[in-house]
């Protein structure tokens, strides 16, 4: 079984589309009919976020911890509880391509980390999009690291501690744990997933903070880095 794991805090508005491309991913046929399920976890949900997702086929798990390094443990050991083989990790505000799932096993590797193309930049507008064009590596051996599109072996993943109780940055903990445990990890360009820009994000760390602070420095210097 593939275990899909997306944690969510209040995120209504978005997480019907994201779940949708999940399910799409999930009945993708290089997957030759293997069981993938979906959970995503409720860190501190007072929205509509959960009956969305149960309509929509996952399971749900409530948390209250206000930390997205706590939320993408619990919602491993749930699919690793269920037998999982494989734990695919996206977030709430991204959508997944229908190969999402293939692409990412067809590396054969212990781990992979994907890369993201954004939805839209109305928060930002077209400099951001030039700034961002031009700073990030979408292909093949990039070293972005992003838990809206990563994956991995439950076994690396239990090998490497899992994901560390970090209100950010905790994807990029667990892929320098995996590094340090002797894991195989494909940086790959290859499984797709759209994220958002949006200037409301959850994480104090994460993909929409670091555009945040391109922005708020002003310099739009070509060197800085993405995660």
């Amino acid at each position: 079984m593939i275990g899909v794991v997306i944690p969510a805090h209040n995120e209504q508005a978005l997480i019907a589309a994201c779940l949708q491309s999940v399910r799409t991913a999930a009945a993708c046929s290089h997957l030759l009919g293997e069981d993938v399920q979906t959970v995503v976890v409720l860190d501190h949900c007072h929205d509509l976020t959960g009956e969305l997702a149960k309509c929509h086929g996952a399971l749900t798990l409530p948390i209250n911890d206000q930390n997205v390094g706590m939320a993408r443990a619990a919602g491993a050991d749930l699919m690793i509880s269920q037998g999982a083989r494989w734990l695919a990790f996206t977030d709430a505000d991204s959508v997944v391509s229908p190969q999402w799932l293939s692409a990412q096993l067809a590396l054969h590797c212990d781990a992979v980390c994907g890369t993201v193309s954004v939805r839209e930049w109305a928060g930002y507008g077209e400099r951001m999009r030039r700034h961002f064009d031009a700073i990030y590596t979408d292909a093949d051996d990039h070293r972005h690291i992003h838990g809206a599109n990563l994956g991995v072996s439950t076994a690396a993943y239990l090998r490497a501690g899992g994901f560390q109780p970090l209100r950010s940055s905790e994807d990029v903990a667990l892929v320098a744990r995996l590094t340090e445990v002797g894991a195989s990890i494909a940086w790959s360009a290859t499984p797709r997933v759209v994220t958002s820009a949006r200037k409301t994000f959850r994480a104090p760390g994460g993909f929409g903070a670091t555009l945040a602070a391109i922005e708020a420095q002003g310099s739009w210097v070509l060197q800085t880095a993405l995660p």
